[in-house]
């Protein structure tokens, strides 16, 4: 089985350039001020322009609204990850641009989330649920328990996230099948700052995992 990376938060046309060059098959662009790797549209254009054709370009968002998600997708989005949505609002959000929906986990209750989306979303993105006093919603470094996806009836194709890096990664794709990876702070030396040779290592982790 192929596995699939996305490389989430860049912000400057090097690191999207490793990226890139390392095989990941999809680049996140955040559209959310609070967080450290968060785009302006200027910036958002001139990476979605850099990158290659094949290569998805994917808005991530924590409950957008109609104005903020309208900017971003001319920039150049080919899909949109949000966070904090309802299905009903990905729903809606679906009839534009394809959808990732965040579902954040810690027990095997919060799996149950998943499967309102089914026909709301086009693919689930499994990440750590974070406190309920913390600032982002992800890209914090945080895991979850992967057993938990073992026995899992997933609703839609669906991706891994939360914690991940180039030493933990093979290890969590074996243990949940998982199809496709998302990374951010794990590729990064700072909060928002991603490094060239982290990004390297993990993409070569997936594709030997």
């Amino acid at each position: 089985m192929s596995v699939t990376a996305k490389i989430c938060g860049l912000s400057t046309p090097g690191t999207l350039d490793a990226a890139v060059q390392g095989g990941a098959k999809q680049v996140g662009f955040v559209f959310f001020p609070p967080s450290p790797r968060n785009l302006g549209f200027d910036q958002a254009r001139a990476l979605a322009v850099r990158a290659p054709a094949y290569v998805e370009k994917i808005g991530v968002f924590v409950d957008p609204d109609d104005v903020l998600l309208a900017a971003a997708i001319a920039t150049g989005l080919d899909a949109v990850q949000l966070h904090k949505v309802t299905p009903e609002r990905a729903a809606v959000i679906r009839r534009r641009i394809p959808v990732w929906a965040a579902v954040a986990v810690k027990t095997a209750v919060d799996l149950g989330a998943a499967a309102p989306f089914a026909g709301a979303a086009d693919r689930i993105l499994y990440d750590a649920k974070t406190p309920d006093d913390a600032a982002l919603p992800g890209g914090m470094g945080l895991r979850f328990d992967w057993t938990l996806l073992q026995r899992h009836r997933h609703p839609l194709p669906w991706a891994l996230s939360g914690g991940l890096d180039s030493s933990n990664v093979a290890e969590a794709i074996r243990i949940t099948g998982a199809g496709a990876v998302d990374v951010s702070s794990g590729v990064e030396s700072a909060p928002g700052v991603k490094d060239v040779d982290k990004i390297a290592a993990f993409l070569k982790a997936v594709a030997i995992s």
